[in-house]
């Protein structure tokens, strides 16, 4: 089938396109939504203009839908830009990096019915700890870009997702049940390579905002 993928640079998307093609369906486009509002319900928001770099390493089109962010109003939004992907690339279903949240899957499935597409998760109920084994396995290289959750703080932003990273999320899961893939919002991810790019990113430079007592984003630039 050809996909077109949600994307929003973080690993959820990116994993989820990686199984995609994998499994031999055509990555069409990618498609990204910019919002406004740090706190959408639906789309992920730290360093999400760096997408276009990813898209480029992946050489595959991208399509930038802004949004203001304002809940279920957003929802119009996505289905503009799903409906131009289908349009333009003749795309025959949508893939999603979706794990837990039956808020978003079920809006993007609303969406794809009302536009006669598929719609394809293949992270859904996921175990989570299986999932960071297997990004590690398969040289994904993921950064944390976004903390929003005690007892995270800032020394967590740039960390990468390795063996350690998935034993001390671990314990945090057990002690403050933080899930340990983030899906709670807990923190968001980067991903600067993967099988799919054809170089890895490198990170020109960054600037930690912090945005709350237990809130912190790093903005950052790639190259």
């Amino acid at each position: 089938m050809k996909l077109g993928v949600l994307f929003s640079g973080g690993k959820d998307s990116v994993y989820s396109s990686y199984l995609a093609k994998r499994q031999g369906h055509e990555l069409a486009c990618l498609i990204s939504i910019l919002s406004e509002n740090k706190e959408s319900y639906m789309f992920h928001t730290p360093s999400i203009e760096q997408v276009k770099k990813q898209a480029e390493v992946m050489n595959i089109p991208l399509i930038i839908q802004k949004t203001k962010g304002e809940k279920e109003i957003e929802l119009a939004d996505l289905e503009k830009a799903i409906k131009s992907a289908k349009e333009k690339y003749h795309i025959n279903a949508i893939i999603s990096g979706a794990m837990a949240s039956n808020y978003q899957k079920s809006r993007i499935e609303n969406i794809c019915k009302k536009l006669n597409l598929k719609s394809i998760t293949p992270l859904w109920q996921k175990d989570e700890i299986s999932y960071l084994k297997e990004l590690v396995n398969n040289n994904f290289k993921v950064i944390i870009v976004g903390v929003f959750a005690y007892p995270l703080d800032s020394s967590w932003l740039g960390k990468i997702i390795d063996e350690t990273f998935i034993q001390e999320i671990i314990e945090l899961n057990k002690k403050y049940k933080i899930h340990a893939a983030g899906e709670g919002g807990e923190f968001e991810t980067f991903v600067l390579g993967c099988p799919l790019f054809k170089h890895e990113l490198k990170i020109k430079f960054f600037r930690d905002i912090k945005e709350g007592e237990n809130s912190w984003r790093r903005e950052i630039k790639v190259e």
